[in-house]
Order: structure tokens, then sequence, then C-alpha cells
């Protein structure tokens, strides 16, 4: 895979991304809050942006969302096919729940 490729890519992802979370701040602000892993003031901020600067920010080679866990239980929990799937799932989430929400510096 070429690099433009990679960067075509992660512009792509950036674009998706962006348009997701706006759609979902500007429908149900508290839930999109919750389920992004976002502070209030992010979502007040993407609540605002016009769609050149959508465009804009989604133009960075630079990957604009993270995962929102990075521990290895909370990713086996969600990653699980078994039977009890809807408990992991519910216990995934709960977890996730009581992470610190990503902020503006």
């Amino acid at each position: 895979m070429k690099s433009t490729d990679t960067y075509n890519d992660i512009k792509e992802v950036n674009l998706s991304y962006l348009m997701l979370a706006q759609n979902m701040v500007r429908s149900d602000r508290e839930a999109a809050i919750f389920r992004l892993g976002i502070s209030a003031e992010i979502a007040d901020v993407l609540g605002r942006l016009t769609p050149g600067q959508v465009l804009k920010m989604a133009s960075s080679d630079m990957l604009l969302c993270s995962f929102r866990f990075d521990d290895a239980l909370l990713l086996d929990l969600l990653a699980n096919h078994e039977r009890d799937r809807g408990v992991g799932h519910l216990h995934a989430t709960i977890l996730a729940a009581g992470r610190p929400v990503a902020t503006i510096a």
C-alpha cells in the first residue's frame, strides 16, 4: 500500500467520522457525548462546524478519531462473539462510561 493511499484513507475516515459525530451531536447531544466519549465543549464545537470547516479538518493526514479504550479487557469484551455477547457488550459499555472524556486542551 502506498503512503498516498494511506493518507487518502485517513482523510476519508476523518470525513466520515466528523459527519457522523456532527449529525449525532445535532440530533441527540447527550447521547452523542456518551457514545463518542467527548466533552460538552467538544460537542459544542462539532455542532457549530460549517461544511467548509468539516472538509478542512477532514483533509488532515492525521487521524482525528481514536479508540475510546486502551486495555485488553475492554477490547476482549467488545470482540467477544460467544453466547453471552449481550452481557459482554453491556459490561464494556459500563466500563467505557467510566472513562474520562476527550477535552480540548
